[in-house]
């Protein structure tokens, strides 16, 4: 059994990670507030009436705006309050869910990302809606063995929050979660077992060059995976088959395959 090292959520697609001990997962649907807002360009067209799936260019996203991991937000699930930091300092702070709120949002954003942003920007959510890179309700694994590995081909330290992933693993072999697409994986924790179904490996976009601590583009680490391993790919898909509660310290077993 493999314990879960860490847990995050980003409530806000290409913005800062929120660590969480525990969290509900329910049948069918990803983490709770993971990319459940977006800052869309003034030119995209999204109705929160009725959300589709939209590629990541019709957002403010890490593979073409690194500026934004130079900021650190924070989510108030209470209150519904947004709040953004640059260098310490409180820059923005809005209520998500009061227009004033999001345009205090809006307008930070519009200033801090002129030039990059096509249009004024636009805090968006839907109900029920994650704004992820596929268009479907997952979460994504991502084993550390695996990110050593890749330091060893790319001859440097590398951040694990550079994948965004939302449950962090430490299996004894690197690689290894590959195998376990289109396997059953069960969480065993406290609170009784949670089945996750391995999905899809991870392909990788130049977002993963960008430290996540000081937003330069430092590596290049897409080349280094297709150099080392002939592929771009970190990490894995996978989706809740059963709900239940998971934390930090939960240990995971996939099937036999």
């Amino acid at each position: 059994m493999i314990p879960i090292e860490a847990i995050y959520r980003y409530p806000v697609k290409s913005l800062s990670p929120e660590a969480v001990t525990r969290t509900t997962l329910r049948p069918g649907e990803g983490l709770p507030l993971d990319r459940a807002f977006a800052l869309a360009h003034g030119s995209t067209a999204f109705d929160p009436a009725q959300p589709r799936h939209l590629s990541k260019q019709k957002f403010l996203n890490l593979m073409q705006n690194e500026k934004l991991a130079t900021l650190t937000t924070r989510f108030d699930e209470a209150s519904r309050e947004l709040t953004v930091v640059r260098d310490g300092r409180q820059v923005a702070r809005g209520q998500v869910d009061q227009p004033v709120g999001r345009r205090l949002i809006e307008q930070f954003f519009a200033a801090y990302m002129a030039g990059e942003v096509r249009g004024s920007p636009r805090l968006v959510q839907a109900p029920g809606h994650s704004f992820s890179d596929v268009p479907i309700n997952c979460l994504s694994l991502i084993n550390l063995a695996s990110v050593r590995d890749l330091e060893r081909i790319a001859g440097a330290a590398i951040d694990p929050l550079r994948f965004r992933g939302n449950i962090y693993i430490d299996a004894d072999t690197p690689w290894v979660e590959f195998d376990w697409c289109g396997r059953e994986i069960t969480v065993s924790g406290a609170e009784g077992p949670v089945r996750l179904q391995g999905l899809d490996r991870i392909e990788r976009c130049a977002a993963i060059d960008v430290d996540p601590a000081t937003g330069a583009r430092d590596l290049h680490l897409p080349k280094a995976l297709q150099r080392g391993y002939g592929h771009v790919d970190m990490g894995i898909y996978v989706k809740a088959v059963t709900g239940g509660t998971v934390a930090v310290g939960d240990g995971i077993t996939p099937s036999v395959g």
